[in-house]
């Protein structure tokens, strides 16, 4: 039977989807708490194992992404910028991501500056950032049990390693390298060991800002949970001092199954629309607010 998130039916952000390779089990870094599953880190070891094998299924697949990003004014939340985006996406055989914009208007935000970075930390850095290659980057503690419509699920928090590691830190802020981290909860089926829903942002922030997203994925072809909606209404504050509230919209739907080899299309400006014959040439990934 088809198991999905009625109330929600959403997801987080698509990034890569390169192979990965699994962690040695006996390295699996848990916190356990009061009331925690004996087999905690076996549980752990399944659902990112799981998360390798979606990553890996996305090679297979197109779909299409509608992003909305928006400033508000404080108090009476009228939008003060818009930043719209809907794309069509497919990868190629290495895992290579390419995009064809399908609607792209002149951006109207001022507040922020919208980086190739921000619309990549929306759902969490990536969708599948907690694949079995990267689980030793990881601290997983165990919070509970909660249901959510028909789904009995693990909580667990997760911070990355890298946060308490000054000297890596500054390394990479001096290297202005653009790897991300998920710090947040994720919410985990009990029965498939698969993540259905996610609460959390990008770190580390350094001199930019990202707001905390909520993400929920929904089951495609009956096997694999794929992001499907992200969202985040947050107040982004800067080190200068100043805030911006920030609200953004993902959405990813008409997942296809791929049948042929890919075709490149090439990009468009904003405000234009492409035609169907243009020829292709790749996109690198999209939009991290900035001051």
């Amino acid at each position: 039977m088809k198991r999905v998130l009625f109330s929600f039916l959403s997801a987080a952000l698509l990034a890569s989807a390169a192979p990965a390779q699994t962690a040695p089990a006996q390295q699996t870094p848990v916190i356990n708490r009061s009331g925690a599953p004996e087999d905690t880190a076996r549980i752990i070891r399944a659902f990112t194992q799981k998360e390798s094998e979606f990553r890996k299924a996305l090679n297979e697949y197109g779909f299409t992404r509608e992003a909305i990003i928006q400033t508000l004014a404080w108090g009476g939340g009228q939008i003060t910028g818009e930043y719209q985006r809907t794309s069509r996406f497919v990868f190629d055989d290495s895992g290579n991501r390419f995009e064809k914009i399908l609607f792209f208007p002149i951006p109207t935000v001022k507040a922020i500056q919208i980086t190739p970075e921000d619309i990549e930390d929306l759902g969490g850095v990536q969708a599948f950032a907690l694949d079995a290659s990267k689980v030793n980057e990881y601290d997983f503690a165990y919070v509970g049990k909660e249901k959510i419509d028909e789904l009995s699920l693990y909580v667990f928090d997760v911070t990355p390693k890298i946060l308490s590691d000054q000297r890596r830190l500054a390394a990479l802020k001096k290297s202005k390298s653009a790897e991300r981290y998920f710090q947040g909860r994720i919410w985990v089926d009990d029965q498939d060991y698969q993540i259905v829903k996610a609460r959390g942002k990008g770190v580390p922030e350094f001199d930019q800002r990202f707001p905390t997203f909520e993400t929920y994925r929904e089951q495609v072809d009956g096997k694999y949970w794929f992001p499907t909606y992200s969202y985040a209404d947050d107040e982004l504050t800067f080190k200068e001092g100043n805030s911006v509230r920030v609200r953004m919209r993902i959405k990813y739907k008409d997942f296809e199954r791929l049948k042929g080899r890919l075709t490149i299309i090439e990009d468009t400006e904003p405000g234009e629309m492409k035609d169907e014959d243009k020829k292709p040439i790749p996109v690198p990934p999209i939009p991290k607010p900035k001051p």
